[in-house]
């Protein structure tokens, strides 16, 4: 290895309101040293994720806080370019917490997982990994969707949305989606195969959801939050199941909208359940989502779509627009080439 220098973006301050490009500091440090037992890295992919803004809040959720002077956290698949450990050795390529940043060091007790030899680092990053997962798992685990119910999907052209609607129609379900454009409800529909879509900027969600869920909503699963999800828990059938993925529409404000309101009133009379979930939870199940969501793009019956946006210098911006809805499908950063 002949790099010295490791780029970084630190965070330079907890954002207060709305996140701005100034939050985060560049740095250039010392390349790290693995020491004893770990493994230095070179990180390739960075993957830009809704979560990341809410990591940066001075609020422990499933993980710390960022530290203010620390580097930016994100998962990564990097190469390995040193190793003190007898599982990897130079040239490997692993997927973990790299963050933002061209080099991390993982110790030896660090979450480290080593990649098939050959394998598709775009679609490990997308569809393959925790953007995947997290479809598969709050789809398959918590909605326990049964052929012929009618799933509604909110921000159904991100990385996320995007998948769990196609797997609802691989599981027999009705898709509908919500996005904020219309053209990327056409996206769905005509390319994903979502049986309708609802543009939430230009359309009444209320009165669109009763147009194309006629017999009502069994499944919500909720990337936004706010306002959709009430306009969604109206229209859920009894014994409906609710997941919560994520509340995007509410990361990334100073104000947060209040409610959704007659929640409580609504689970109880209407039998619903709504549950949370962390897609770490299922780790231990990896190789399951893995096989059935390879299986279901060598079929095309799932496709994904990936927004690359070149250099790390772009990490900022990037998880800015991705919180504003710039992207469809999943958008991560290329740092480096794979082979570079």
């Amino acid at each position: 290895m002949n790099a010295t220098i490791n780029r970084q973006y630190l965070l330079k301050q907890r954002p207060s309101g709305a996140l701005q490009e100034s939050d985060f500091a560049w740095a250039e440090t010392p390349v790290p040293d693995p020491g004893p037992g770990g493994v230095l890295v070179r990180n390739v992919y960075l993957s830009l994720d809704p979560a990341n803004r809410g990591w940066i809040n001075d609020v422990p959720t499933y993980r710390a806080p960022v530290p203010v002077g620390g580097p930016m956290a994100g998962f990564t698949i990097s190469r390995v370019v040193a190793s003190n450990r007898d599982d990897l050795k130079p040239g490997d390529f692993v997927e973990g917490d790299g963050g933002w940043q061209d080099y991390a060091a993982y110790g030896p007790d660090d979450y480290v997982y080593r990649l098939p030899e050959g394998d598709d680092l775009i679609a490990r990053i997308s569809v393959l990994g925790v953007t995947g997962k997290t479809a598969y798992w709050g789809l398959k685990d918590i909605g326990t969707p049964k052929a012929g119910e009618t799933v509604v999907v909110s921000a159904a052209a991100g990385a996320v949305g995007s998948l769990t609607g196609q797997i609802a129609k691989i599981l027999g379900c009705r898709a509908v989606g919500l996005a904020g454009t219309d053209e990327k409800c056409r996206w769905i529909t005509e390319e994903l195969g979502f049986d309708a879509a609802i543009n939430y900027r230009s359309e009444h969600v209320g009165k669109a959801l009763k147009q194309h869920c006629p017999d009502g909503i069994d499944i919500y699963f909720d990337n936004v939050g706010g306002d959709i999800l009430q306009a969604a828990l109206f229209q859920m059938n009894q014994r409906g199941r609710i997941v919560c993925c994520g509340v995007i529409s509410q990361y990334d404000t100073a104000t947060p909208a209040p409610g959704p309101h007659g929640v409580p009133g609504l689970i109880v009379v209407k039998r619903l359940r709504m549950e949370g979930f962390i897609v770490l939870d299922y780790e231990d199940r990896r190789q399951e989502a893995e096989r059935d969501l390879s299986a279901w793009v060598a079929d095309g019956g799932l496709t994904y779509k990936v927004d690359v946006i070149d250099g790390l210098e772009q990490a900022p911006k990037a998880l800015i627009g991705l919180l504003h809805g710039e992207n469809t499908g999943k958008r991560m950063i290329r740092i480096a080439e794979p082979e570079g």
